[in-house]
């Protein structure tokens, strides 16, 4: 099969444990490119987070896709249009900010260029800012603070404390919103049917290509509805044994340039 579309996760599949993309990966995306193929970053980051990523890898001058907050957001690198834009529905919020009001977690969500976090502020809403490399607003109220739209709220907190809020959260809101985890130290909740996986589809038919033409790489499980929807799905080594189990190939880990290395061996000409 001749892929043509190629999803790529950002946080432990692109990037190395050091949050760099690495010459040979970079160099193998360039090629894929000139080629003919279209590159997708799929990422559940806000857009700051992954625009310069995209400048880095050309997308604009090739037309490449920003796939953000997991699907909710899909831009146009090449024309700067935005695609796909699914807001979350906010009459969620108070009862989200209720059940989580004796926990430890930080309720995290965005405007165009800040995370706007709740006072419980923890380590892990750092790691998140210095991912993003963007300023955090703090707010006492936040769901005063929050009187504009949104794509995603993102829960942060000690990972047993997670694994708790995510059985709750998923049974709560079952068929009302999708509640995953993108790190073992982040919960993911979103508008109901927005997953990397259901959104790729509407690219797809975008671009006049079939799912059997999309290779997608992934690590969490945020990625398992894309690896398991494309026609060649990718797990990185270093990736949780779910998306690997689901996954068509296993690739080497991200310090080991796995995608780069999948890329040389199945797609580049």
């Amino acid at each position: 099969m001749d892929f043509k579309l190629i999803a790529v996760d950002i946080d432990g599949t692109l990037t190395n444990t050091k949050k760099e993309i690495t010459p040979r990966t970079r160099y193998a995306l360039l090629q894929a490119q000139q080629q003919g193929k279209k590159i997708v970053l799929a990422s559940g980051r806000h857009p700051i987070g992954i625009t310069p990523i995209a400048r880095d890898l050309m997308l604009d001058r090739y037309g490449g896709f920003i796939m953000a907050f997991n699907g909710g957001k899909i831009i146009n690198c090449e024309t700067g249009e935005t695609v796909v834009s699914k807001m979350f529905p906010l009459e969620y919020l108070s009862d989200i900010v209720g059940v989580l009001k004796d926990s430890n977690i930080t309720i995290n969500t965005y405007n165009d260029k800040s995370i706007i976090s709740d006072n419980k502020v923890n380590d892990y809403s750092y790691i998140e800012r210095d991912i993003l490399k963007t300023d955090m607003i703090v707010v006492d109220d936040f769901i005063s603070a929050i009187r504009f739209n949104i794509n995603k709220i993102l829960l942060a907190g000690e990972p047993d404390e997670i694994d708790k809020f995510n059985e709750i959260f998923s049974k709560r809101y079952d068929g009302l919103l999708d509640v995953y985890k993108s790190a073992p130290y982040f919960l993911e909740i979103m508008p109901f049917g927005i997953t990397k996986g259901s959104m790729l589809p509407l690219l797809l038919q975008r671009l006049g290509l079939k799912r059997e033409e999309l290779v997608t790489f992934g690590d969490n499980y945020n990625d398992m509805t894309m690896i398991g929807y494309a026609g060649f799905g990718v797990a990185m080594a270093n990736g949780e044994k779910d998306v690997k189990k689901i996954a068509d190939y296993v690739c080497e880990s991200n310090d080991d340039d796995g995608v780069a290395r999948t890329l040389e061996k199945f797609i580049l000409k």
